[in-house]
Parts: C-alpha cells; sequence; structure tokens
C-alpha cells in the first residue's frame, strides 16, 4: 500500500491578513506525505534540501513515520525558500519571492523500494522532472500530478508529454481554464481527459471539487469552517489523502475515486486550520473518521418522492 511522494521541501514566508510567520516547513512533499500517512503506510518522500534545511524539521517527517530515504542534501546549497502573502479574501495570494536554490539541481532518484509503489503523487515541478521520474517507477503505479500556471505558459510541450502519460491529474479551477481557453469548468474538464490522463480533479479552494472520469461527474463541496487561517498547502494535502485512500483498494473505479476525493477534501479542511503543516502531523486516524462522518452528514440528503 505504499505512495511515493515526489516534489519540494521548502521554507516558506506566510503572511495572512491577521498573522505572519518566517521559515515555516513548507513544499508539496511536506503537505502531500503528511496526509498520505494519515491513510497508509509507508509513505517515501523524493526532494532535495539544503545545508541550511533545520533538523527539527527532518525529525518532524521522521516521527511522522515518513520514509526519507530519498531525500538528498546539497550542503553547499540553501533550501527551496518561497514567500505568500494572503490578501482579505484568502482565495486570492500574492507571491512575493522564489528563490530555487537547491531545488536547481533536483534530479530524483527513485530508491528501488518504491518503483513499485501503488500511487505516485508527482508535485507541482517541471514537466520534465516530473517525465524522469515517470521513467523511473513501473507502469502499473497509478499516477497523480500536479502542475501550476507557470508549467502551463512557458513548456507546455514538455506538459503535454507529461499528461499523455498519467493516470489523474489535479488542477485548481484558474489552471484548467488556462490549459483549455473554455471559461466553462465542465467543458474544460472534458477538454483536458482529452489530453491524455484518465482521470481529472478540478479544485475550487472553499468551493469544493469535481472529479471527472469518462463521463462521469461528481461534485463535492469544501468542509463548513468557521475561520481559515492559512490556506498553504491545501491543494497538496487533497492530493495526498486523495492518494492515501487509492493505495488502498483493490480496484480503482468510480466509488473508489469518489471515497478519495472527500478524504482528500475532509483532510485539506484540517490543513486550513492552523499556519503551516505542523497540526497535520499531530493528526490520528480518529481525527479523520469523525470529520468524515460530519462531512457525510452535511453532504447526505433524502430520497425523492415516490410520485415523482
Amino acid at each position: 500500500m505504499s505512495v511515493l511522494v515526489v516534489g519540494t521541501l521548502a521554507l516558506d514566508d506566510i503572511e495572512t491578513p491577521s498573522e505572519k510567520a518566517e521559515h515555516v516547513l513548507g513544499g508539496s512533499s511536506t503537505y502531500i506525505a503528511l496526509a498520505a500517512r494519515l491513510l497508509t503506510a509507508p509513505v517515501g518522500i523524493v526532494a532535495v534540501v539544503g545545508g541550511d534545511f533545520p533538523d527539527k524539521y527532518r525529525q518532524l517527517l521522521q516521527s511522522s513515520d515518513l520514509d526519507l530515504t530519498g531525500l538528498e542534501t546539497l550542503e553547499n546549497q540553501d533550501t527551496f525558500a518561497w514567500g505568500g502573502r494572503y490578501r482579505t479574501n484568502m482565495n486570492i495570494r500574492d507571491t512575493t519571492f522564489t528563490h530555487l536554490n537547491a531545488l536547481a539541481e533536483f534530479n530524483p532518484l527513485v530508491p528501488d523500494t518504491y518503483v513499485d509503489s501503488n500511487v505516485i503523487c508527482l508535485g507541482n515541478l517541471p514537466p520534465k522532472t516530473q517525465s524522469d521520474t515517470l521513467d523511473q517507477v513501473s507502469d502499473k503505479v497509478f499516477s497523480a500530478c500536479d502542475t501550476m500556471n507557470y508549467w502551463i505558459e512557458n513548456m507546455r510541450e514538455e506538459l503535454d508529454g507529461v499528461l499523455s502519460r498519467i493516470d489523474c491529474l489535479l488542477i485548481n479551477d484558474e489552471e484548467a481554464r488556462q490549459i483549455t481557453g473554455e471559461d466553462n469548468l465542465y467543458a474544460a474538464g472534458r477538454q483536458v481527459l482529452a489530453l491524455g490522463p484518465k482521470i481529472l480533479i478540478i479544485k475550487k479552494g472553499e468551493h469544493g471539487a469535481i472529479l471527472f472520469i469518462e463521463e462521469q461527474v461528481f461534485i463535492v463541496p469544501s468542509f463548513p469552517l468557521k475561520e481559515v487561517r492559512d490556506p498553504t498547502g491545501a491543494g497538496d494535502v487533497f492530493l495526498g489523502a486523495f492518494a492515501g485512500s487509492l493505495s488502498n483498494e483493490s480496484v480503482i473505479g468510480l466509488d473508489a475515486l469518489k471515497r478519495a476525493v472527500v478524504y482528500g477534501s475532509t483532510v485539506a479542511s484540517f490543513c486550513v486550520e492552523n499556519l503551516g503543516p505542523y497540526e497535520l502531523a499531530e493528526l490520528t486516524n480518529a481525527d479523520i473518521r469523525e470529520r468524515s462522518k460530519l462531512f457525510r452528514g452535511v453532504t447526505e440528503w433524502p430520497a425523492l418522492h415516490e410520485h415523482l
């Protein structure tokens, strides 16, 4: 039931309307892996950090039962760093800086024990890096992939090559429209599927997510929260919980995908309640079960009248 996570480890500077923090543990690998380990094991990380990566963060990942065999440390480099400032409407975020640092020399090497993983999560990385990683794993591995507007705009040919190889693409609504030029999300979803991925999930932040597979569509809301403290990493957490759920399925069909999407939304709701990923490391299976039950209650509806 193994999940392999290939992405970034980062030191983030985060500013919201109410608080500010520097050198927060971040990166797609961090959020994806911490979410996946709530639903499956083992979970391995392939990423790179610099010599400045704090020991306390490495220890946090290890104490969360994450396998760091694939983590490379470049002692003469600094760790990938990113800064983001959220506006009053926390769906809107401005990037204040991006320093690639060690990430500029990242050449992922998949450990032998993860070549036949149940699921591989390709975090937000250059399309060539994602493709090179796919070359190292079995064709039987279920591949779930993220991307972003920069790669869509500047490396579209390489990205299309990745889309033709993967099982599932997870993007937000803005990215779906950018890929297709289509305003209607349902039409955009069909056009993205035509590019190659068998499954598409369009994430809509506080408005939930849409699953597309063949002619089927499944929609889930986000879990209702009184307060959103920090949306950083929520999309990656969705991917991690989605992958962790699928790794337990003997057959990845529509029911399994629906279940995985619900888990993705459920665990992502915990992520946005706190600043950074630290509370994710403290979550338990019992926490997930309880909120999943609440989520089910929110989305259930009674049967139609028999005379209709």
